[in-house]
């Protein structure tokens, strides 16, 4: 790096400790988050995590010095937005991605912003009064109708592509449409943690749904050992009460004597013989 000024080799070597000392390392975008809620942040995560934010020529820099040491970490410079800056913690990354999604709040789109998800226009009525604002609309492909005396979306419509960039008038209508597509806070784009790097799309879990998931699963699996006579601690009572089961009604039907089941062979016969009787007599 004889090119570089000993201030940024300096800096590079900060990055590389921190690097080093660091088991999951993230990148976070703070681009238009406000100087106060990032104190604020800094405050509450300052005993778990480390904020660290320069040039991105330096951190893809200490990434190749760590890449022997720290395969793929390199692999991080491609997840670079807006105004990365590093984040170094030993919190598990589900965790953390938790935390800091709790601390967004909502926020107006405003043109040249770059559109964290898909923006979506949902299905469904408006106060605007049918005018000029049909034609507004329609330039995102935004399908209306009158309903009741006023305008109604009549599909959801996705209007903005993750990350493409927000028109002057397409931030116009969202505001107008009270839609709030942008999030203030820390945003956690991608996180390395022994060679792998999960993006927040996989760190983004919805906790009800993936109870809900392993529950149908362990359902699942339960039916399938069951069905197949595959013992486990978890089926093996209900197994034998299966097995107890059919090994009776096996009985009944083939008229095998048990202890079990000669009350109901006698009830049988009994029933049998007096309908044989009536026939006769008949």
């Amino acid at each position: 790096m004889a090119h570089v000024s000993q201030k940024k080799k300096e800096i590079v070597k900060h990055v590389v400790e921190q690097l080093k000392e660091s088991p999951i390392i993230g990148i976070v975008n703070m681009q238009s988050l406000p100087a106060q809620q990032l104190q604020a942040m800094r405050e509450k995560l300052r005993k778990d995590v480390y904020l660290f934010m320069t040039k991105k020529r330096l951190m893809k820099i200490a990434f190749e010095q760590l890449e022997a040491e720290k395969p793929g970490i390199s692999k991080l410079a491609e997840y670079f937005r807006g105004m990365p800056a590093l984040l170094f913690t030993k919190e598990n990354p589900f965790k953390l991605f938790k935390i800091l999604k709790k601390n967004k709040s909502p926020a107006p789109a405003k043109p040249g912003q770059i559109a964290p998800n898909d923006i979506v226009v949902n299905a469904g009525p408006t106060n605007f009064a049918p005018g000029p604002i049909i034609g507004e609309l329609g330039k995102f492909g935004i399908k209306t109708g009158v309903e009741n005396g006023k305008l109604a979306i009549k599909n959801d419509t996705t209007v903005c592509k993750e990350g493409e960039v927000i028109s002057d008038g397409l931030a116009s209508i969202l505001t107008r449409l009270g839609i709030q597509p942008m999030e203030v806070g820390l945003d956690l784009v991608a996180i390395y943690e022994k060679g792998v790097i999960f993006t927040k799309k996989v760190l983004d879990v919805d906790e009800e749904q993936f109870i809900s998931d392993l529950q149908k699963l362990a359902r699942d699996a339960f039916a399938l050992s069951v069905e197949i006579g595959f013992t486990t601690k978890d089926n093996v009572e209900y197994l034998i009460s299966k097995a107890h089961k059919e090994a009776f009604s096996l009985g009944l039907e083939a008229v095998i004597p048990t202890a079990d089941n000669i009350d109901q062979l006698l009830i049988k016969a009994t029933q049998q013989g007096n309908a044989l009787k009536s026939k006769i007599e008949g």
